[in-house]
C-alpha cells in the first residue's frame, strides 16, 4: 500500500495511505520525531499537500532528522499481475524549520551529508512494489509458511536486499505502521512479453544487490568478518507461460577472503591479500550462509591465472581445497587468456564443462495449479575481479542454457529448436543482459559495463573497443578522484556511519598536507617550462638542451614522487575506517 499524499504543517508531517477508504493517517511530529497513527479528519485544513509514492525512511544528520520520500515513479511492468515500480525521484525534507542553531562548519557538514544522500538516490536502480515481495526468489516464496504470508512486506523481506532497511528502522519497531513503509530494492529489473512459435510468454530478469558489504569498486573488495562478500548480486531469470512459472538463480560476489586493491593513481592497483588475518573464518561463514540460501555451490572463477590476479586465483583454489566441503566445487577459467584475440566462441568450452552440473542443479518450476514440479538444487557463484564484465557474460550464457531447457519443457520450443535461432527473442535476451551488466557496473564502478557489445550482438566490435576505452578512462578518474565521496555516501545511507549531533569534530575535515597542493603545481609549472624552452630556443643548442633537461627532470621527478605517494593523492573515504578499508 503506497503512501499517496503528504500533508505538511509546521508541527507535523501527515502521510495518507491510498487504500480503499482506509481512514488511517501516519502523523510524524517534527519536534519530538514521534510517529503515531491518527485519522483523516485530524489533518488541519491549513496543511500543504503534495502527492508522494511512498516513504523511503528517516535519517539523522547534523541539522536534525530528515524524512525521505519517493516523489516520482515509473512502472516497470507486472509480475503475476502485481505492479512493479522504479523509484525515479526523491525528496529529502527537514523536520526542523530553521538552520539558525548551526555553526558555519555544521552547516557545511550538513550540506555535504545531504549531497551524499542525493548522490546515492541519483544512482539508477531503486525498485519497489506495494503488493509483491521483490526481495525473494520464486523458490523462496514457494517454500514459506502461512504465517509468512500474513506478515507485512517490511517484516518478510530478505534483509540482504532491502536498501532502505536502516532508514526504516524506526518504522520497523512499530508493527502498526508497517504498511506505510515501503521496502526498496537496489539493482535491475526488466520484463518482456515474448513470442516464439506463436506462443506468448513473459520473460523477466531481476538482479538484487546486497546491502551488507556495499560500496564502490576499489574500496570494497573481498569479504568482511561476517562473511559478506563485496558486490554481491543475486540474479534471477523468470519465465511465465500459461500459469506455469520457471526460475533460474545465479549469484556473483567478490573473491571471498580478505584482500584489497586501494586506488593509488596507477591504472590497475595491485591487489593485496591480507597477511594478518585468519581467512578461513570469514571464508567458511560466507559459504555456510550461501549453502543455507541456495544449496550446492559451483564457484566459477574467471580471473587471470597470470600477473597480478594470479595469487587471488591460487589462494581461492587452495582455500576451497582445505575447506573440504562436498557442497562446494571450484572451477577456474582464465577468461582473458581463453578469449584473447576476440575468440569469444571459446566460452562454449566453459559452458560445456559446467553442463553436467547445471543439469543436476536444474531450475525451479511450478505448474499452473501451483504444484512444485522441480526445485533448483544448487547455484553457480561467478566472479572475476570486479564481478562485472566477465561475470555477466558467463551468467548470460548459463541462463540461456537453462532457459532452453525450461522452454522445451513448457512446450514453447519444439524438439531440436534452439533459442539462438529465434532472432527476435535473441535480440531481446541479449540486450536485457547487457542492460543488467550496465546497471550493476554503474552501481559498483560508477560507469557502464565493458564488453556489452559482445553481450548485445554476440560479436566483439571496433566501436565496442572504443567505448570500453572511454569507460575505462572514466572509471580511472572516478576511482581515483571521486570514489571516497561515493563510498562515504553509501556508508551514510546504509547506516554504517551515523551522524552524531553532539560530536564537535567532523571526520569530513581532514587537513591536507602542503605537498598535496605543492607537488601537482610544481609538476605543471616544470612541464610548461620544459615546453616553453623547447619552443623558444636559447642562443645555442647546448643551452636549450640544458634548460629542457632541467625542467624535464623536474617535472618527471615530481611526477614520480606523486606516483610513489599515490595513496595520499586519491580521494579516500573519510567516514568508516573498518575492516572493509583494509
Amino acid at each position: 500500500r503506497a503512501a499517496a499524499a503528504l500533508h505538511i504543517t509546521p508541527e507535523k508531517f501527515y502521510v495518507e495511505a491510498c487504500d480503499d477508504g482506509a481512514d488511517d493517517v501516519l502523523a510524524i511530529d517534527r519536534v519530538s520525531t514521534e510517529v503515531t497513527l491518527t485519522v483523516k479528519k485530524d489533518v488541519p485544513p491549513s496543511a500543504v499537500t503534495r502527492p508522494i509514492h511512498g516513504i523511503l525512511g528517516t535519517i539523522r544528520l547534523v541539522a536534525g532528522t530528515y524524512l525521505i520520500v519517493i516523489t516520482k515513479k515509473k512502472k516497470v511492468g507486472e509480475i503475476f499481475s502485481h505492479a512493479i515500480w522504479k523509484a525515479t525521484d526523491f525528496d529529502i525534507l527537514s523536520y526542523k524549520k530553521t538552520m539558525l542553531h548551526l555553526t558555519d562548519i555544521q552547516l557545511q557538514d550538513n550540506k555535504v551529508f545531504l549531497s551524499m544522500l542525493s548522490h546515492v538516490l541519483s544512482v539508477d536502480g531503486f525498485y519497489f512494489s506495494t503488493t509483491y515481495d521483490l526481495t525473494h526468489t520464486l523458490q523462496r516464496l514457494a517454500n514459506t509458511s502461512p504465517e509468512f504470508q500474513e506478515m507485512s512486506l517490511l517484516e518478510r523481506a530478505d534483509p540482504r536486499f532491502v536498501w532502505n532497511g536502516h532508514l526504516l528502522r524506526e518504522f520497523a519497531a512499530q508493527p502498526e505502521i508497517h504498511r506505510f513503509a515501503t521496502p526498496v530494492m537496489h539493482g535491475f529489473i526488466t520484463m518482456h512479453s515474448c513470442s516464439i512459435n506463436g506462443k506468448c510468454f513473459d520473460w523477466l530478469l531481476v538482479s538484487r544487490r546486497s546491502c551488507f558489504r556495499a560500496g564502490v569498486r576499489y574500496y570494497v573488495r573481498g569479504i568482511d568478518s561476517e562473511g559478506h562478500a563485496a558486490n554481491f548480486v543475486e540474479t534471477e531469470q523468470i519465465v511465465h507461460y500459461k500459469g506455469s512459472k520457471a526460475s533460474f538463480v545465479q549469484t556473483r560476489g567478490s573473491i571471498p577472503f580478505f584482500w584489497s586493491q586501494r586506488p593509488n593513481l596507477k591504472y590497475k592497483p595491485k591487489p593485496q591479500i591480507s597477511k594478518s588475518v585468519n581467512h578461513m573464518d570469514g571464508f567458511q561463514r560466507h559459504f555456510d550462509s550461501q549453502i543455507i540460501s541456495y544449496g550446492k555451490q559451483v564457484i566459477v572463477n574467471l580471473v587471470n591465472q597470470k600477473g597480478s590476479e594470479k595469487p587471488l586465483e591460487q589462494t581461492f583454489a587452495k582455500m576451497v581445497n582445505s575447506m573440504a566441503n562436498g557442497m562446494v566445487k571450484y572451477v577456474a577459467f582464465d577468461f582473458h587468456k581463453e578469449c584473447s584475440r576476440m575468440r569469444w566462441d571459446r566460452l562454449q568450452i566453459l559452458v560445456d564443462q559446467l553442463a553436467e552440473q547445471q543439469d543436476e542443479f536444474s531450475y525451479f518450476l511450478v505448474d499452473s495449479d501451483g504444484k512444485i514440479v522441480t526445485q533448483q538444487e544448487g547455484i553457480f557463484r561467478s566472479n572475476c575481479m570486479d564481478c562485472l564484465d566477465r561475470t555477466n557474460v558467463i551468467q548470460s550464457l548459463l541462463a540461456r542454457r537453462s532457459l532452453q531447457a525450461q522452454l522445451q519443457r513448457l512446450g514453447v520450443l519444439h524438439v531440436g529448436q534452439r533459442i539462438e535461432e529465434q532472432a527476435d527473442f535473441e535480440k531481446i535476451y541479449k540486450n536485457a543482459w547487457a542492460d543488467n551488466a550496465n546497471a550493476c557496473a554503474k552501481q559498483y564502478a560508477g560507469t557502464g559495463a565493458l564488453k556489452t557489445d559482445y553481450t548485445r550482438t554476440g560479436k566483439r566490435t571496433q566501436w565496442g573497443l572504443i567505448m570500453d576505452g572511454w569507460n575505462s578512462l572514466v572509471r580511472y578518474y572516478k576511482n581515483n578522484f571521486s570514489d571516497g565521496f561515493r563510498q562515504d555516501a553509501i556508508d551514510l545511507f546504509l547506516g554504517n556511519y551515523s551522524v552524531d549531533e553532539v560530536e564537535p569534530a567532523s571526520p569530513l575535515h581532514v587537513k591536507k598536507d602542503w605537498k598535496f597542493l605543492a607537488l601537482p603545481i610544481i609538476m605543471v609549472v616544470a612541464f610548461s617550462m620544459c615546453i616553453i624552452c623547447l619552443l623558444m630556443a636559447g642562443d645555442t643548442w647546448t643551452e636549450t638542451l640544458a634548460y629542457v633537461l632541467f625542467w624535464g627532470s623536474a617535472s618527471f621527478g615530481t611526477f614520480a614522487i606523486i606516483l610513489y605517494n599515490g595513496k595520499d593523492f586519491v580521494d579516500a573515504p573519510k567516514l568508516v575506517q573498518k575492516e572493509k578499508m583494509d
